[in-house]
């Protein structure tokens, strides 16, 4: 049951965080925080003195993605850098003129998670310039704010730890990074110090894809097999982002609204489905401790 859960939880993968960042740019670059409400400061680490001098005022200059983290970038020179982790949201509403009820920027409420903001779950609220409130919002409070001065973001050490992007790896990078490894190729693609934005979805995906099983050694495939692979991987992130990410339980994009990769996937919480290439079954195995799906027809060790 647990591992069951753990695969409805799923962590916001590359895709997902690329179509909140996107989506987030159409409303907030060029407009200023006014206010900040902290509901949970075990969500936001910085001080009220960094929070009036550097966050409040300022105004939103940029959005950009580095791996899983969104970073806000403010004429401050300061950017906030956010991880959604497992159940993390980043919502964006306005307040409609004349009218007292937030409503979101485009979203319709039956192809939503959430409800009315702020809930439960919300754990700080960004009063903007345009009657816009972005909401920060985490079920289970993993994920963080944290304030870094804009220039030294390659810096911070987390972001330090980040393998070449998923998006940005080159077919000769990849070969060579995933050749060597002795650990299973599903380990190595869920590492985010070899590569950055993949986790188990499209792990999952990019495997059956290139009929590689997730169980093999890195090092034991072929050069070909790494190819078809790095192709594979970039097809479903394309496709994935193309249809706005994959809703599993919590994740939503900035309007409130699912993503619809998940009515493309190959084998991903497809279990009992037939393969899409050849009829089989679709097994659900455990690797690295992950809920891992696979036709045990295509994918054999």
């Amino acid at each position: 049951m647990a591992n069951l859960l753990y695969d409805l939880i799923s962590m916001p993968e590359l895709p997902e965080v690329e179509t909140v960042v996107e989506g987030l740019k159409e409303y907030l670059i060029k407009h200023r925080i006014q206010a900040v409400d902290i509901k949970s400061p075990r969500s936001f680490s910085l001080s009220k003195l960094q929070l009036e001098k550097f966050v409040i005022g300022a105004e939103i200059i940029g959005l950009q993605r580095l791996g899983k983290v969104i970073c806000i970038d403010l004429d401050s020179r300061y950017s906030l850098t956010i991880h959604l982790k497992m159940t993390g949201q980043l919502i964006y509403q306005q307040i409609v003129k004349g009218q007292e009820k937030r409503r979101f920027g485009a979203g319709h409420p039956t192809d939503s998670f959430i409800g009315s903001l702020p809930d439960k779950t919300t754990r700080a609220i960004f009063q903007l310039s345009d009657n816009g409130w972005l909401f920060f919002n985490d079920m289970r409070k993993f994920g963080w704010i944290r304030l870094i001065p804009t220039a030294g973001l390659d810096q911070e050490t987390y972001i330090q730890t980040l393998g070449i992007d998923a998006m940005t790896i080159s077919s000769d990078q990849f070969v060579t990074l995933f050749s060597r490894p002795q650990r299973s190729i599903k380990a190595c693609l869920l590492d985010q110090t070899l590569m950055a934005g993949c986790g188990n979805i499209y792990a999952d995906e990019s495997l059956w894809k290139s009929q590689i099983s997730p169980l093999i050694p890195a090092h034991l495939l072929t050069k070909k097999q790494l190819k078809q692979l790095h192709q594979a991987l970039l097809d479903v992130l394309t496709l994935s982002i193309k249809q706005g990410g994959s809703s599993s339980r919590n994740y939503v994009n900035a309007k409130g609204e699912k993503g619809k990769y998940l009515d493309f996937a190959y084998v991903y919480q497809r279990t009992g489905q037939p393969c899409r290439r050849c009829q089989t079954e679709i097994k659900r195995i455990v690797v690295v401790g992950r809920g891992t799906h696979i036709c045990p027809v295509c994918q054999r060790c």
